[in-house]
């Protein structure tokens, strides 16, 4: 296969992986649909809401793996194989594939496109960018607990975090004094973008922090 049909496969493959819907499998594996209960919501945070705190972690993990590896995967096995290097067209086709995994957990073709969030996959894969996006994810998940652990909302966590990202992305390229302009602009604008989207789908969420209706966890400092 030629270059674009190896990447075209691989985007494909990334949807899939981001598609799955572990948390209605864990909701039928416990006798539940997840959509009917709780926000509806199929992500992480509803199913520890529904079914327990260590239910709610695995799938928070399974999540993160799902977009973490395909990620990782493109990294070694094409990009390493490929003698020009971190360009800036490989930066860009790395950086998509992170993209459709977030997207198929967003938009799973399984569920009629409805899915979740995109924050914990979404975080799995800036992980598997590394090394300047597993930083700033590393970042990112710090201020998400922070927020949450002294708020009790892991919606305001989720957007404040997202919301922290550029930035992140840009001082942490900064420092990097090999990264080329060109890929400084990518990360950035595909990270701007990636914030805007998940800060999207928290709209509900925004209202409900507005009125003073969202719900809180358990394990914060303000119950």
């Amino acid at each position: 296969m030629n270059a674009t049909t190896t990447w075209i496969c691989w985007l494909f493959a990334a949807y899939l992986s981001g598609s799955i819907p572990f948390g209605l499998i864990v909701g039928r594996a416990k006798g539940k649909d997840i959509r009917k209960h709780g926000s509806g919501n199929i992500g992480a945070t509803n199913v520890g809401r529904v079914f327990g705190t260590k239910w709610g972690a695995i799938c928070f993990t399974l999540d993160v793996l799902k977009g973490m590896l395909p990620v990782l995967a493109y990294k070694m096995i094409v990009i390493n194989s490929n003698e020009s290097g971190d360009t800036a067209l490989a930066t860009i086709g790395w950086m998509t594939i992170a993209a459709a995994t977030i997207l198929g957990h967003i938009f799973p073709i399984w569920l009629k496109f409805k899915g979740g969030k995109g924050v914990a996959t979404g975080l799995g894969a800036l992980l598997g960018l590394w090394p300047v996006m597993t930083l700033a994810g590393v970042l990112v998940a710090a201020l998400w607990f922070v927020v949450v652990y002294t708020t009790g909302y892991v919606s305001l966590g989720s957007i404040i975090a997202v919301a922290a990202l550029p930035l992140l992305v840009t001082v942490i390229a900064l420092t990097m004094n090999h990264l080329a302009i060109t890929q400084l602009t990518i990360y950035i604008t595909l990270t701007t973008l990636l914030a805007a989207v998940v800060i999207l789908r928290h709209k509900s969420n925004i209202t409900r922090l507005r009125t003073g209706t969202e719900n809180k966890v358990s394990w914060s400092l303000r119950k």
